[in-house]
């Protein structure tokens, strides 16, 4: 009994023991939950914290980053000002810079405006002093020529007794004259034209045919056209250019054989002369002034006279103006032919100054209500410049009286003398500038080719060609007219 009595007590003790060994065990579990729990709370804690941190700082980036932004803005919306301010500074400154240059224009201007003035008034205060000297050179000239006209006249008695001796002699040309200027002549005009143009005829137009007779187009023929069309005078650039126009046909098979060639190249002659085919028009003017030039020689005087009949023959009252003062028998000349027609003639003594003559003899003409006045002038080489700048200031005086005058300045060319009347186109042309042109002798010469070279050249209106002696043969000139005697058949 005591031994179950002990077991029992030592039974008891140890579940006692157990139990409480639990009770620590359950204790220590509680007691390292409470130490997990405390120590998650403090991890939750500080986790929290952390997070707080982080938004804080995400927070405080931000508004770093919006503050950032906003002076950056800031920065950029200064620099704008500042670049506009600077662009309006420099608008400003270009603005005041313009003002500046339009100021000192204006300035300029106006002192050149004043400075042009003065010049102006200088150039009037020359030309009215010049306009007295020159009047009281008139006035001393006038002097002068009144003292030689009195010479003259005692000249003049004496010539006149010569002539008296003469006037049989003269009378009977001068019915001639009249007789061959008014009967129909027995042969047309045509007919005459083609006469006068057969040497000419020799190297172009119809002499063309013999070239061409039984020869096929080819480079050959062309180049003996060339040299055809170089010794008639038609003159080089004339030349390539026809015969350039003529290849040109002949390349695109235009040209079928010689009698087409020959067809194309009256066509391309005429074209040329059509352009200069501009008859003289005297109507509208009182008096109508023509200026005669040309060197010596080439037949101006006798195409005067020739004029001055012709104008009569159209009921035209003429004048006519010697003031070729420097050959001694130009104006005994003149005067021939004025007394032949019954023409008023203009003149003083040889050696006056050619413009007084023809200032007075434009003056005489407006008080008598002459309808032409012709006024000649002294031959002249055309590379004399002093005698050019003297045919400038005959102009300047003509447009003193009529600011229009002279209405025709016409020059006369030798056919005869071929490339040289070229030059002396040229030269006239620059000179005075050329309105018209006669051309004299063609009938006597076989470089008449001069008339396209002439033509194709300038362009200067063809007015009258001279083909022989008698008055009717200085004919007014028609392109077709002449391109169809040129290039007649013989029959």
């Amino acid at each position: 009994m005591a031994k179950e009595k002990k077991r029992g007590f030592f039974s008891w003790f140890g579940r006692g023991r157990q139990e409480e060994q639990q009770k620590e065990e359950q204790l220590a579990a509680e007691q390292a939950e409470q130490q997990r729990l405390v120590e998650a709370a403090a991890r939750l804690t500080a986790e929290q914290a952390e997070q707080q941190r982080l938004a804080e700082e995400s927070a405080r980036l931000a508004a770093e980053q919006a503050e950032q932004q906003r002076l950056a803005e800031e920065s950029a919306r200064l620099a704008a000002e500042q670049a506009e301010q600077k662009r309006l500074a420099e608008e400003s400154a270009r603005l005041a810079a313009e003002q500046a240059e339009q100021k000192r224009l204006a300035e300029e201007s106006a002192r050149l405006a004043a400075e042009q003035a003065e010049q102006q008034r200088l150039a009037e205060e020359s030309a009215r002093l010049a306009a007295e000297q020159a009047e009281q050179q008139r006035l001393v000239e006038e002097s002068a020529r009144l003292a030689a006209e009195q010479a003259e006249q005692q000249r003049l008695a004496e010539e006149a007794a010569r002539l008296a001796a003469q006037q049989a002699q003269t009378e009977q040309p001068k019915s001639v004259i009249s007789k061959e200027q008014e009967r129909p002549t027995k042969e047309g005009f045509f007919t005459r034209l083609k006469r006068s143009l057969v040497k000419t005829r020799q190297n172009l137009g119809s002499g063309f045919l013999n070239l061409f007779s039984g020869k096929k187009i080819d480079d050959d023929l062309f180049d003996e056209l060339e040299e055809q069309l170089l010794i008639a005078d038609v003159g080089v650039e004339t030349t390539r250019k026809i015969i350039g126009s003529l290849t040109e046909h002949a390349s695109r098979k235009e040209l079928k054989d010689v009698e087409a060639l020959y067809a194309k190249l009256k066509e391309e002659m005429s074209g040329i002369l059509v352009k200069v085919d501009k008859p003289l028009d005297i109507e509208g003017k009182a008096p109508y002034v023509i200026l005669m030039v040309g060197v010596n020689g080439v037949g101006k005087t006798t195409t005067i006279g020739k004029l001055a009949r012709q104008f009569q023959a159209q009921g035209k009252s003429v004048m006519l103006a010697a003031g070729d003062t420097f050959r001694a028998a130009a104006v005994e000349q003149l005067q021939v032919w004025g007394d032949r027609n019954d023409i008023s003639v203009v003149a003083q003594h040889t050696g006056a100054d050619p413009a007084s003559v023809i200032f007075d003899a434009i003056q005489s003409a407006k008080a008598k209500g002459v309808d032409v006045l012709i006024a000649d002038t002294a031959g002249r080489l055309q590379n004399k410049s002093h005698l050019m700048e003297e045919l400038k200031k005959i102009v300047r005086v003509m447009k003193k009286l009529d600011e229009d005058a002279p209405h025709e300045i016409m020059l006369t060319l030798d056919a005869s003398t071929g490339q040289n009347a070229i030059s002396q186109a040229k030269l006239f042309h620059e000179a005075v500038g050329l309105t018209g042109i006669s051309l004299t002798k063609l009938d006597g010469t076989a470089k008449g080719g001069v008339i396209f070279a002439i033509a194709d050249q300038f362009e200067i209106p063809i007015r009258y060609i001279g083909v022989g002696e008698g008055i009717e043969d200085l004919r007014p000139f028609k392109a077709d007219d002449f391109i169809e005697a040129l290039f007649a058949r013989e029959d």
